[in-house]
């Protein structure tokens, strides 16, 4: 899919249990890239989108999250990448992953002050009763219909 950008700082923090404890343990404030980088991997392994071979890396200097493995549907993929750059340390997500049956992507639609699903769902696809489509399609990204936040990035299937 390539390169994709989010707002840095905005995400959800992200709380999820690193694959892997650091063998060092952290002075600063800051997370190091590999401690990001494990939980980031956590956060995704736990979407249990079935992802084959799923490696994340996280870049410190560029705030940039890579993601690599292979999808069984495109939905799961893009449901990957917005996990990842929806968290508040990533700036950019480099998707690297492969899908094992190609489909048409989504569209993705960041979130604005005073948007709601039905806002969006008319203004994508005419009909604001429709916003039931955009929560399905970023479940288990969102828990709730009324719980986005501006910044976030949200899948829009055609």
């Amino acid at each position: 899919m390539g390169l994709f950008d989010f707002v840095k700082g905005i995400g959800k923090k992200n709380t999820a249990q690193p694959v892997e404890q650091p063998a060092t343990p952290q002075t600063t404030t800051e997370p190091s890239a590999q401690e990001v980088a494990n939980k980031l991997l956590g956060l995704v392994q736990g979407l249990n989108l079935g992802i084959k071979g799923l490696s994340i890396s996280y870049n410190s200097t560029t705030d940039q999250a890579t993601i690599r493995g292979e999808a069984q549907s495109q939905a799961d993929r893009e449901k990957a990448v917005l996990a990842v750059g929806n968290v508040d340390h990533v700036a950019q997500v480099d998707d690297q992953l492969t899908v094992a049956a190609p489909e048409p992507e989504s569209k993705f639609y960041t979130v604005k002050s005073g948007d709601n699903l039905s806002k969006i769902a008319k203004e994508f696809y005419g009909d604001a009763n429709k916003y039931n489509k955009i929560f399905e399609a970023n479940k288990p990204l969102l828990k709730d219909p009324d719980e986005i936040f501006p910044g976030q990035v949200l899948r829009i299937p055609a």
